[in-house]
């Protein structure tokens, strides 16, 4: 697990790791030309000459792994003074973090790694320790020495310091512990009283018991501070000390923002846990729906991270949390399963089969806890959760309706 603590270094040691974070960027920039030079050297465009377009290299010249790279800061280290300054292994970490990024190029899909620009690296690894770096309220860091930490919450017992990330986000600086404990955590099984979560722009969640939180917009709330802002910033000399203060500001603003939105989160995710002992959402990807008319409120809510968060929160605290189909769940009724066609602007779910009558999303809530519940007792789940199925639509009737109409799996995935 990380916990995120903020740090207090003082001028010294934040100048030292402004300066090692830059040095990291150029081995990173660096390190990524030697891959595009050694790709540029094996093509050539039909139209173009070779001698004046191609990278002229050598046929047999290796590709520039991450070995290799690696086996070459040595030597790099006595012809460029500056790479000494830095801790060895947070110097490997930066190129070890390009080389994870060429792999996630070559076989997640993910675009070709980009050179980083004066202040794009924003944050260092240090990967080992031989001992507890956080010594009562400070951390102490190789080559930067003691460095004052705001440890609201103490490391608990039995887990081990295994890795620490130094972030600098917004001017503020933090330090991410990656704490371990070599203990064998078995997943949660489907238990007790389940809920349904149905996520929205005009009420941010509705459970199936009934519940309905109203969304903050937290970015719709601080937007006129943050317009006023970058209004000011527009009227800043480009690279001057102010321009640099007024950036700052904005970068405050919306960090203040994320924070807000992710305390909102956590305290939902746990509300969640409380209620319930199954949590069911659904499966939509909100990065296509982030793409349409109404990205803006799609992005302030942020429900890709509300999902991401109720499933750890979940899974810290022994509940069961599983995704189910989200096709026509506003559209189907969670008493009898019969269709129900209605307009986006009717707010209230009747059903004219059995008369019943309730919030449109609770109703969808409701459709997603019978679909869940479906769905671990068609898995081979034994206890206490097949008794809910019994009687609720979503098990033969829906699933047979479902699967003639869902989508096709890649669809609501990456494509690799």
């Amino acid at each position: 697990m990380n916990y995120r603590y903020r740090i207090y270094p003082n001028i010294t040691q934040e100048q030292s790791l402004i300066e090692w974070m830059d040095v990291c960027r150029v081995a990173y920039n660096y390190g990524l030309r030697e891959i595009k030079d050694w790709c540029n050297s094996r093509k050539c465009m039909v139209d173009r000459c070779s001698i004046s377009h191609e990278y002229i290299m050598a046929a047999d010249a290796p590709f520039p792994s991450e070995v290799l790279q690696l086996n070459a800061l040595p030597s790099a280290k006595k012809a460029f003074s500056r790479l000494g300054e830095v801790p060895s292994q947070v110097l490997q970490q930066a190129i070890k973090q390009l080389h994870r990024a060429w792999e996630g190029f070559q076989k997640v899909g993910h675009g070709f790694p980009r050179f980083k620009k004066f202040g794009q690296f924003k944050s260092l690894l240090f990967p080992q320790f031989k001992e507890n770096p956080v010594v009562g309220l400070n951390i102490k860091l190789p080559k930067l020495g003691i460095i004052p930490i705001n440890l609201h919450r103490p490391i608990p017992n039995g887990f081990v310091v295994k890795q620490v990330r130094i972030i600098n986000k917004a001017d503020i600086w933090y330090a991410s512990i990656n704490i371990q404990c070599n203990v064998n955590v078995p997943s949660p099984m489907p238990y007790g009283h389940p809920i349904g979560v149905d996520v929205g722009l005009e009420k941010f969640l509705a459970t199936s018991d009934g519940v309905l939180v109203k969304s903050p917009k937290f970015l719709k709330v601080m937007q006129s501070k943050l317009k006023l802002l970058q209004r000011r910033l527009s009227r800043k000399k480009k690279r001057s000390l102010n321009y640099k203060k007024q950036r700052i500001k904005i970068a405050r603003l919306h960090h203040t923002i994320d924070n807000t939105r992710k305390d909102f989160h956590f305290k939902q995710a746990h509300a969640l846990c409380d209620t319930g002992d199954m949590v069911f959402m659904e499966d939509l990807d909100y990065r296509t729906l982030a793409k349409g008319m109404l990205g803006k409120q799609i992005l302030d809510a942020g429900f890709g991270q509300f999902r991401t968060i109720a499933k750890y929160v979940c899974w810290k605290r022994g509940k069961f949390f599983g995704e189910v189909s989200a096709r026509g769940t506003s559209l189907e009724c969670p008493e009898c399963g019969a269709e129900v066609r209605k307009d986006l602007s009717i707010r209230v779910h009747y059903c004219l089969s059995c008369g019943y009558k309730t919030d449109r999303d609770v109703a969808s809530g409701q459709v997603m806890r019978n679909r869940g519940i479906a769905l671990i007792s068609t898995a081979g789940h034994v206890g206490t959760q097949n008794a809910y199925a019994d009687g609720l639509p979503g098990t033969e009737i829906s699933r047979s309706r479902s699967k003639s109409k869902t989508r096709k799996g890649a669809t609501r995935k990456t494509k690799k």
